[in-house]
């Protein structure tokens, strides 16, 4: 087995700098893995990535670089695995940091998993942890919030490189914030894969500390992410992808209750959100902030839906 781990990136570089060092850092057995590459593929940073990795090239030896005019992830993934090497994809963000046993986690169980179903329809799929320790990302521990039921999700998924190029790899449409991923999986699911959990990768997935700040990128990532909610569903118009998108009158129903048709939101919250902060619980102040950023993306899917309901 070879595996090429394909990372796209977009203004990241210092959070990089600690996943491409955690992955020059791999213990596996050479029986297991032949050997591994790291395809980073910079979606039009303007950060200087490129040119940073160039300077530093002898610290990253298994870093292969690519570059493309900032088209989304989705078409940065499909670079990287046209350029890859690997007969195995491992998926990974440019802003996880993975344990030293990551790819052999990965190798074993999705060779143990052939073995004992005798079939190679499947994929693993390891463990996010979220935290915002920049110093020592690895430092933190699982929480029931890092829990995701997602069928095939990028941030830490090992799948053989045939079984995407048979499902057709991402949809480059999905050019704004979310669903390209799980929009691969349920073409995946169609070809009859199974997907098997791998807890033993481990990736940590660095974000700094939620803070008032960060609110207008975050809303605009909701409106963008029902756009693509959108889009998802016109190519697989059923009820579970509604229900995954929250187009559907219980969401819009329980966002509306939740937020009073949108008397809570960012402005009306903003001082208790910044005395949660400063008392400092700002995980907890994202989780309430949850509330009207979910009705930011409820009213978002509804607002593409009603530009394209002449297509469906």
């Amino acid at each position: 087995m070879f595996i090429s781990v394909v990372i796209p990136t977009y203004n990241r570089k210092p959070i990089l700098e600690k996943c491409l060092n955690a992955l020059e850092n791999q213990e596996y057995s050479s029986g297991l893995i032949a050997g591994y590459e790291v395809v980073v593929v910079d979606d039009g940073s303007t950060d200087n990535t490129l040119a940073w990795l160039k300077d530093n090239s002898a610290d990253f030896p298994h870093v292969r670089t690519f570059l493309q005019d900032h088209q989304g992830p989705a078409a940065a993934r499909n670079l990287g695995i046209k350029n890859a090497k690997g007969d195995t994809i491992i998926f990974i963000d440019s802003d996880l940091v993975v344990t030293p046993s990551f790819l052999q986690s990965h190798a074993t169980t999705l060779l143990q998993s052939e073995k004992s179903l005798g079939t190679n329809r499947l994929f693993t799929y390891g463990r996010v942890i979220n935290t915002a320790n920049f110093e020592n990302p690895t430092s933190e521990p699982f929480k029931v919030t890092d829990f995701s039921a997602a069928y095939f999700a990028t941030g830490n998924v090992a799948i053989s490189r045939h079984w995407l190029e048979e499902a057709g790899l991402f949809d480059t449409r999905f050019q704004l914030y979310g669903w390209e991923d799980l929009e691969l999986g349920v073409r995946l699911k169609s070809l009859g894969l199974k997907l098997i959990k791998c807890p033993e990768a481990v990736g940590y997935h660095w974000h700094p500390a939620f803070s008032l700040e960060q609110i207008p990128r975050m809303i605009d990532q909701e409106i963008q992410r029902g756009r693509m909610g959108v889009l998802f569903y016109e190519k697989h118009r059923t009820w579970e992808v509604r229900m995954m998108i929250q187009m559907t009158w219980l969401h819009r129903l329980l966002w509306g209750i939740l937020s009073l048709g949108g008397m809570l939101n960012e402005r009306s919250m903003g001082p208790f959100l910044a005395w949660m902060i400063k008392k400092g619980k700002p995980q907890l102040a994202l989780e309430i902030a949850r509330i009207f950023l979910n009705w930011y993306n409820v009213q978002g899917v509804y607002a593409a839906y009603a530009e394209a309901k002449g297509k469906f």
